[in-house]
C-alpha cells in the first residue's frame, strides 16, 4: 500500500495497485457524500416548500427584525430620529454575555471529553480560563448589567 523508498523507509504517498483498490477507497467516503446529499436535499426541500405554502402578505408584525417585547419605534418619527435610539443597551449586553457563556461551552465541552489524556497542564489552562470567565462575570454582576430596571 505504501510506496517504500530506497532507504527502507515509508513515504506518506499512497500508491494504488488497481481499479478495485480505488474504489474499495472511494467507498470509504460513500456514507460522507450520502448524508451530504440528505443534508442538501432537506435544506432545499425546506426552503422550497416554505415558499410554496408559506403566506404570501406580510403585516408589520412579520416584518420586524426583533421579538424583543419593545414596540418598534418609526424612524421617521422625529423624536426617534433626535434620539438616535432603537433599543435599549440591556439588550446587547444580555446578547454579548449569552456570545461568551457559548464561547465558554464550545472550550469546556471538548476539554471534559478529552480530560482523561490531556493531563495536568490542559487542567490548569482550563481553570486559568474559567478564572477569567469568572472574574468577567462577576464584574458585569457588580456594574449591575444583569439587573434589569
Amino acid at each position: 500500500m505504501w510506496r517504500t523508498s530506497k532507504t527502507g523507509l515509508r513515504c506518506g504517498i499512497a500508491h494504488i495497485d488497481s481499479p478495485e483498490e480505488l474504489l474499495r477507497r472511494m467507498n470509504l467516503y460513500t456514507p460522507i457524500l450520502v448524508l451530504g446529499a440528505i443534508a442538501a436535499v432537506f435544506a432545499v426541500g425546506s426552503v422550497g416548500i416554505a415558499l410554496l405554502i408559506g403566506p404570501r402578505r406580510y403585516n408589520r408584525a412579520k416584518l420586524e427584525a426583533y421579538e424583543c417585547g419593545i414596540e418598534p419605534m418609526d424612524p421617521a418619527d422625529p423624536a426617534v430620529a433626535a434620539t438616535g435610539q432603537r433599543f435599549p443597551i440591556r439588550y446587547y449586553l444580555t446578547a454579548m454575555l449569552f456570545i461568551v457563556f457559548d464561547i465558554e461551552i464550545v472550550f469546556l465541552y471538548p476539554w471534559a471529553v478529552a480530560f482523561d489524556s490531556l493531563g495536568l497542564f490542559a487542567l490548569v489552562e482550563m481553570l486559568l480560563f474559567m478564572v477569567v470567565v469568572f472574574v468577567a462575570y462577576t464584574y458585569v454582576w457588580r456594574r449591575g448589567g444583569l439587573q434589569w430596571d
